[in-house]
């Protein structure tokens, strides 16, 4: 199984980004697809959660109402939406995929996200 996070970059406060997280090498739909974050000297953080057979969604009240995750079956790709970034966003964003319950758990590489004017 393979992730591949991308679209971090630089914003300013205020601004939007959407990251995509392209996975590959399982078939499964029984999966949790994760966000998760981790800002300098911080521990890792669940920003939202898309679940594999039914859609579901659940977010991170610190992230509730500006992010949205979201997916493309075709594309094997789960995205985040990021609207209204505040520097306090800044982190680096890790995908991560649950499959079967939690018997099979993997992560990206990550990709960084800056918030700063």
């Amino acid at each position: 199984v393979q992730l591949v996070e991308s679209g971090g970059g630089l914003v300013q406060p205020g601004g939007s980004l959407r990251l995509s997280c392209a996975a590959s090498g399982f078939t499964s739909a029984m999966y949790a697809m994760r966000w998760f974050r981790q800002a300098p000297g911080k521990g890792r953080e669940l920003v939202a959660v898309i679940i594999g057979d039914d859609g579901s969604t659940n977010y991170a009240d610190s992230v509730k109402g500006r992010f949205t995750i979201s997916r493309d079956d075709a594309k094997n790709t789960v995205y985040l939406q990021m609207n209204s970034l505040k520097p306090e966003d800044t982190a680096v964003y890790y995908c991560n995929v649950l499959i079967q319950f939690g018997r099979y758990n993997y992560w990206g590489r990550g990709t960084q996200v800056t918030v700063s004017s």
